[in-house]
């Protein structure tokens, strides 16, 4: 009964509505027209059924990556790109030259290369980026994977719907959602998710007779409202569950020819390619994280002499984020996940004063490939050094909403944190030319 009236009043006047209304009435003023669900545009809806979300922790710089621009000095202190610009596979759009194995394959990508938000320190920004909202004192709010396996949950029996290969945070949390819409995560592509492994000394017999130990005790217990106990029930089933072979057989990625594991290179072409196995097995979200030993010393956060090396990260991305795109089209899946790859911001076109660059999030690119997404190979313009948006800009939540839509999600509804509705994004409109 609570949803059906919860349905009924996201369908009348909200709040906000009722509240202008009311003010514009009291000062004699004209009561502002009330646009109903039925005068809003038909709600956009894509292919996709999985997210693989690869997070680059640091910031990429937008110009020396997907934005290029001409080339500048880093001895005159001539603003600019640190590396030369090829062409793509799409007429008129370049990359970097680290990204060449990326070029070929540009046709099934889009560079969004006008994202924008207004904060500049770096957990911030990774909050903001992860949950689409401001950090807020009274609402802890869902990460876009928690989203998502809130409202499309696993894609199979075996699989969870949401796993992290690195490292957890609350931003990459369930919030209000609670425990079902979380993660499970692991760091280290040999091991399952952490807390599945049987501890040594625990054999499956033995296991076998405390789950009938357990299931006795539920049966006599007292029946529960708190809704914390049944997540937590829920969560121990699923724990249950997850920590079967067939799951963890996913994890063995000596199953996979060699010649594709050389392919998709290091440590973070792993992540990947473990990434592609986790989404055939049914899970909805993965989030690929680039926090590793980075081969440059300080990863994408290339302040000072940090830039010298990036062009190894550049390179190590362009072969694992060209090999998993073609890997998922071999395998008749590209067009039904969606590789979004993400940073909490860009790079400005100046160099710092020892030869870095500094955060920039008044404009910067993120990345859409697969998804059976209209792919653009770009999307957005910003001026001659990639600082200032020309056409077409991109906030956050407008990424969340084009994301939201690829999935079949309904990207203008409201979640409920208790009573209280939030909407599911921040005001976000999907990017329509990539979902017609």
């Amino acid at each position: 009964m609570k949803n059906e009236i919860r349905s009924s009043l996201s369908h009348s006047l909200s709040r906000r509505d009722c509240l202008t209304g009311i003010a514009a009435a009291a000062c004699g003023l004209a009561i502002p027209k009330i646009v109903h669900a039925g005068d809003q545009p038909a709600l956009l809806s894509g292919k996709a059924d999985h997210v693989i979300s690869i997070w680059l922790g640091g910031g990429m710089g937008q110009i020396d990556t997907f934005d290029p621009k001409r080339k500048g000095d880093v001895r005159k202190k001539q603003q600019g790109s640190y590396y030369d610009a090829i062409d793509t596979a799409v007429p008129g759009v370049q990359v970097c030259e680290h990204l060449p194995r990326v070029a070929a394959v540009m046709d099934r990508v889009t560079a969004v290369r006008t994202l924008h938000h207004n904060v500049g320190e770096h957990a911030a920004a990774s909050n903001r980026m992860h949950t689409g909202r401001p950090v807020s004192g009274t609402v802890t709010y869902p990460s876009l994977g928690s989203l998502v396996a809130h409202e499309r949950g696993a894609a199979s029996d075996i699989a969870p719907p949401y796993v992290l290969i690195g490292y957890p945070n609350v931003a990459r949390g369930a919030g209000f959602l609670g425990a079902s819409a979380n993660y499970l995560y692991l760091t280290n592509t040999s091991e399952g998710p952490v807390g599945l492994s049987r501890p040594d000394g625990i054999t499956l017999p033995r296991q076998n007779r405390r789950q009938a130990l357990l299931a006795a005790l539920r049966k006599d217990a007292p029946l529960q409202d708190d809704q914390s106990l049944h997540d937590y029930e829920a969560a121990i089933e699923q724990s249950i569950r997850l920590s079967g072979p067939q799951f963890n057989r996913v994890f063995e990625l000596e199953r996979e020819p060699a010649d594709l594991r050389i392919q998709y290179g290091g440590e973070f072409g792993q992540r990947c390619l473990l990434s592609r196995r986790l989404v055939e097995s049914g899970v909805r979200f993965v989030e690929v994280s680039h926090n590793l030993n980075f081969l440059n010393g300080v990863g994408w956060d290339v302040h000072n002499q940090g830039i010298i090396e990036q062009h190894k990260l550049i390179q190590e991305l362009d072969v694992a984020l060209s090999t998993l795109i073609l890997d998922l089209e071999e395998k008749k899946l590209l067009d039904r996940t969606l590789i979004a790859v993400t940073t909490e911001f860009g790079r400005p076109a100046e160099f710092d004063s020892g030869g870095g660059r500094g955060h920039q999030q008044r404009a910067f690119s993120c990345v859409l490939a697969g998804g059976g997404l209209n792919h653009q190979g770009a999307w957005g313009e910003t001026d001659e050094f990639s600082e200032k948006i020309i056409s077409s800009p991109v906030g956050v939540s407008d990424l969340f909403a084009t994301i939201l839509a690829s999935l079949k999600i309904d990207y203008r509804k409201n979640l409920y944190d208790g009573d209280r509705p939030i909407p599911i994004t921040d005001g976000g409109h999907p990017i329509a030319e990539l979902l017609i």
